[in-house]
């Protein structure tokens, strides 16, 4: 008794209900079209004082009108938001954005038309029955109603047959409970397949978290390489000023100034390009500007410089001419690469050597392997990953490991 009920009234049963009544009052307009159409053929005015001919006439031209304006553009967003909050659809079931394509604007077209044609029905039956229901109900206590029309038309000649009016408005009330609980189902049932995602929409939602993935890695690669090159060169920077200074008295202070004006000059620069990164987060937002572009090769001999005493920087050729996102991109393969050197090459001597002289830029970072191989992060890294990522995105090309006694970074890319 108690699921019957839930069944005919429960929470899910009105939102339906109320689902099918919003179609009904978007119909309204249509029915009214329609109503001076069959009017006009029929000879017949007035909206409500017409004929029953005229008022089904009415609906039957408001439905191929509702399934035209099905074709606008916000009709499905519309439909589904409207589904979403009342039918009590999963998300995932129902398509997002405007119909794109023949197929989904047709099935967009039927949905609509289902909705408004069954909303009107059910609506109108939910204005007209239950006054209906109450007056059939009260016909046993009323001697007024017991003479009206109604009370004639029941067939009151029996008065054991008056008592029956009791239970038949209970069961009007019922039914009509009952077909909005049937129709808001059919209508839920009907639309994952009428409001569901198209192979168009498909592709175009896995398009958009392609991208977002993209995204997320390019973030991802512009922290690490910013933030852990610069934690690397600090701490190398720092191991080296504490080593010199417990030497003892002998210390090499001028070494000691060197590395903490490279640790200042380290940390002021990744605080900007930080602060880059973190405009990337906020190019969304439309109120505010996007960040400014990221540091270029113009920027590497101070990143050079930063690394530390022991690496050296050769440049042949002019980098005016390499294109803004490709200075960008080779500055922080560069970057990467010193990171990589400053944690697994045991504080050998390192090498950068960058060639812009052809049709393609050319980065080789060398250093000596060291005698005791490094000790392998728990988690492995994605530096040298990040490397690949990025000249591949550009057409190029990367190769990282040993070669005739040095580990080699090469990376080259087009222009």
């Amino acid at each position: 008794m108690r699921r019957c009920a839930a069944a005919l009234l429960g929470q899910r049963a009105r939102r339906r209900w109320l689902h099918l009544i919003v179609g009904g009052a978007l119909f309204m307009p249509f029915w009214m079209v329609g109503t001076v159409v069959v009017g006009m053929l029929l000879g017949e005015g007035g909206l409500f004082t017409g004929s029953l001919g005229l008022q089904f006439g009415a609906y039957a031209v408001g439905l191929p009108l509702v399934a035209v304006a099905a074709l606008f553009p916000l009709a499905r967003p519309m439909s589904v938001a409207t589904a979403r909050a009342l039918c009590g659809l999963p998300a995932d079931t129902l398509a997002d954005g405007p119909a794109r394509g023949r197929e989904a604007k047709a099935r967009t077209a039927g949905w609509l038309t289902l909705h408004l044609g069954a909303g009107a029905l059910i609506s109108g039956a939910s204005l007209a029955l239950p006054p209906f229901a109450m007056s059939v109900l009260a016909l046993p206590f009323s001697a007024a109603l017991r003479e009206s029309e109604l009370g004639r038309l029941w067939g009151l000649d029996h008065p054991w047959w008056t008592w029956a009016a009791v239970p038949a408005g209970i069961l009007m009330l019922l039914a009509l409970a009952a077909v909005a609980a049937a129709t808001g189902a059919l209508l839920a049932r009907q639309a994952p397949r009428l409001l569901g995602p198209s192979p168009a929409d498909r592709l175009a939602a896995a398009e958009r978290r392609a991208a977002e993935a993209e995204s997320r890695n390019r973030l991802a690669r512009e922290l690490h390489d910013s933030v852990g090159h610069a934690l690397s060169a600090v701490t190398l920077q720092a191991g080296a000023a504490r080593r010199v200074l417990d030497g003892g008295d002998g210390a090499d202070l001028e070494f000691v100034r060197e590395a903490l004006t490279a640790i200042e000059e380290t940390t002021r620069r990744t605080v900007g390009e930080l602060d880059w990164v973190l405009g990337l987060l906020r190019r969304g937002d439309r109120s505010e500007e996007g960040p400014g572009p990221g540091p270029g090769l113009d920027a590497l001999e101070a990143l050079v410089r930063g690394a530390g005493p022991k690496v050296a920087l050769t440049v042949s050729g002019d980098l005016a001419p390499v294109p803004e996102a490709l200075s960008r991109e080779a500055y922080r393969i560069v970057q990467e690469g010193l990171t990589n050197a400053a944690r697994h090459a045991g504080g050998e001597p390192v090498t950068v050597r960058l060639d812009a002289r052809t049709e393609k830029v050319e980065i080789t970072m060398e250093n000596p392997l060291p005698a005791r191989p490094p000790v392998a992060r728990p988690n492995g890294g994605h530096g040298l990953r990040g490397v690949a990522e990025r000249a591949r995105l550009l057409g190029g090309t990367a190769d990282a490991g040993p070669a005739d006694g040095v580990w080699r970074l090469a990376v080259r890319i087009p222009r």
